[in-house]
């Protein structure tokens, strides 16, 4: 069943041949992740995934969560399954080894991800909040703090969260209205309401750790007055054991499209007047610190539609191959084919192949920056690391997900009227992916994100660099005879990608605001897109130099298909993508002059 989550043939090409992950083992830092254990450690997820998480994801989705009495209770085949994650040491694979993490490579839990992300989201949206409040605990948080919760979190003992969102707060943090008022035994007595709040409550573990954002008193207005607390569900005694319960109330969950084995809940705080969190770091810092995790977090959504869209175009070319259905429509033969055969198919699937593919590279990549990151040791180059990421995660987060959408529709759609029922589980999948355009910042917020503050950070060096990694690899791809036409046309959507860039930036500096903000969403799309062709343009370079080089018998259809990919893509969809930018080129302000009232409706 593992073919029906991610293609391990395309994760190893990945990891081994495309970006060669393995290297990082020769500095300290990852000098025990060797190639020989990066592939057991794959294997090992790959296989908790299909024994133990895939058998339970349609139970979790049907049974779904329930709220009863004031208590969430998760459906009762993910206790073994959560379990396991914890023994397996998957609530923190990338975090500190000190604190029960694992220390795994980011590039690596990437692909590991592939498989427990595919195989059930909704448990891995609970399980995978532990690390991000850990890790906020492990870089701001006080010794106590760090003493009495950090490995319970990282080891997945207790769960965790992180408690943004409220009524009147949605996106714009900085209208929340929690309240933080000062004991004097240096505690804080927290009154609010928080919604939409991830595993807000169940029943799994003994404890949940809230990570709070709140407004102290006479703190300034707007997100410089926001901090950051740590709040137990359950109090924790000195010696680590657990007092007696925090006044924090769950007071229902979300009925959702998806999701259903995740609770998604609202969340009272104080509502007697006892609910107490302890500071993390400074008051009016909370913002900050959080957005200090916001990258790891983004680049985990995008991992979450990667996966869907991963699992989701398996499951349609195995069907593709096994239903037959006419006969083909040009041509004498009337035998009824697989539909695998007919040509409208075989574009749906190529278009799924295609961007499937590129978003695993790109989400590695990323993860491999972030690496290297960490093991550089000069100043000017890890910056250079870090603009990289800083550019890409809009892309990794944005347009992977609503890419990653686009896959799993294309897989119904291949199913046909039986992928519209719950007989096959694309339609589950679907409903599931749905979420991750919408949360961890909403794709339109991505696209503001890339289009008014990255795009011209630091005199526009960040954009510039990414420009310069795709030239790098055009480079490498002109000097094969079958790629070289490939790499003049990417080469040719970079230049004009660079023109539309300078003409959005223009706009956004003057009078052309507005207008330039409803092109945002346009902009991350051809970004993106141009992403997607380098993605492409980089796997089918290394797997010509893989035949080239002499490659088995064995491998010739899989690098092929990263040579049609790649051809199919600049064809097909790099046309579009000119298209686009010349939509974005001619400012058209329609969006932003448009009366309220002249959209109708009553």
């Amino acid at each position: 069943m593992a073919q029906i989550i991610a293609d391990r043939r395309d994760v190893d090409f990945v990891l081994h041949e495309q970006f060669d992950v393995s290297r990082l083992s020769t500095h300290k830092t990852y000098a025990e992740f060797n190639k020989k254990v990066m592939d057991m450690i794959v294997s090992e997820a790959r296989t908790l995934a299909v024994k133990e998480l895939l058998p339970v994801m349609k139970t979790g989705d049907t049974e779904g969560c329930r709220y009863e009495t004031g208590r969430v209770k998760m459906p009762d085949a993910f206790k073994r399954a959560w379990y396991l994650l914890e023994k397996g040491g998957w609530f923190a694979p990338c975090q500190n080894p000190a604190w029960g993490g694992q220390g795994m490579p980011h590039s690596l839990n990437v692909m590991a991800q592939n498989y427990l992300f595919g195989a059930n989201m909704a448990l891995m949206m609970v399980a995978g909040l532990n690390h991000g409040a850990g890790e906020i605990l492990e870089r701001f948080g006080n010794d106590t703090q760090k003493r009495l919760y950090l490995e319970k979190l990282y080891t997945g003992q207790w769960g965790g969260t992180m408690a943004l969102t409220e009524p009147e707060s949605g996106s714009n943090l900085g209208d929340l209205q929690t309240r933080a008022v000062k004991n004097q035994d240096g505690t804080y007595s927290l009154t609010g309401t928080k919604i939409f709040i991830s595993g807000g409550d169940q029943d799994i573990t003994a404890n949940i750790i809230h990570l709070v954002l709140a407004r102290c008193e006479n703190a300034p207005p707007g997100s410089k007055g926001i901090s950051l607390f740590v709040v137990p569900k359950i109090h924790v005694n000195d010696d680590g054991s657990l007092g007696a319960p925090n006044d924090i109330a769950c007071t229902g969950i979300e009925e959702k499209m998806g999701l259903h084995g995740s609770p998604t809940c609202t969340l009272a705080l104080g509502s007697s007047g006892l609910c107490t969190g302890t500071l993390v770091g400074e008051e009016n810092k909370g913002l900050a610190m959080m957005f200090v995790m916001m990258n790891m977090a983004r680049l985990m959504v995008g991992a979450q539609g990667l996966a869907c869209a991963s699992s989701a175009y398996l499951h349609a070319l195995e069907y593709a191959k096994t239903r037959i259905q006419g006969p083909l429509p040009a041509g004498g033969d009337k035998t009824s084919v697989a539909i695998i055969n007919h040509p409208d198919v075989r574009r749906m699937l190529l278009t799924m192949k295609s961007y499937t593919e590129g978003m695993r590279s790109l989400l590695c990549y990323i993860g491999l920056l972030e690496d290297e990151k960490q093991i550089c040791d000069n100043d000017t180059e890890k910056q250079g690391y870090q603009d990289l990421i800083d550019i890409l995660i809009p892309v990794g987060k944005g347009y992977v997900t609503d890419r990653a959408v686009d896959v799993c529709n294309l897989a119904i759609q291949v199913f046909g009227g039986y992928g519209y029922t719950c007989e096959y589980p694309v339609e589950q999948i679907f409903r599931d992916v749905r979420i991750t355009t919408i949360y961890e910042g909403t794709n339109g917020i991505q696209a503001m994100d890339l289009a008014a503050r990255k795009l011209g950070m630091k005199n526009k060096r960040l954009f510039d660099a990414l420009l310069a990694q795709i030239r790098t690899t055009i480079a490498r791809a002109r000097k094969i005879p079958d790629l070289a036409d490939l790499a003049e046309t990417l080469d040719q959507a970079v230049v004009t990608l660079s023109d539309t860039a300078d003409t959005l930036l223009a706009a956004l500096q003057d009078d052309r605001a507005l207008t330039g903000f409803a092109f945002a969403g346009t902009f991350l799309e051809v970004t993106g897109d141009l992403v997607m062709a380098w993605m492409l343009l980089w796997r089918a370079a290394a797997a010509k130099e893989k035949t080239a080089a002499g490659a088995s018998a064995k491998n010739t259809d899989f690098y092929d298909g990263q040579m049609y990919s790649a051809r199919f893509f600049m064809a097909c969809q790099v046309p579009v993508t000119l298209g686009k930018m010349a939509s974005i080129r001619a400012m058209c302000p329609a969006a932003v002059q448009i009366r309220n009232t002249s959209f109708s409706g009553k």
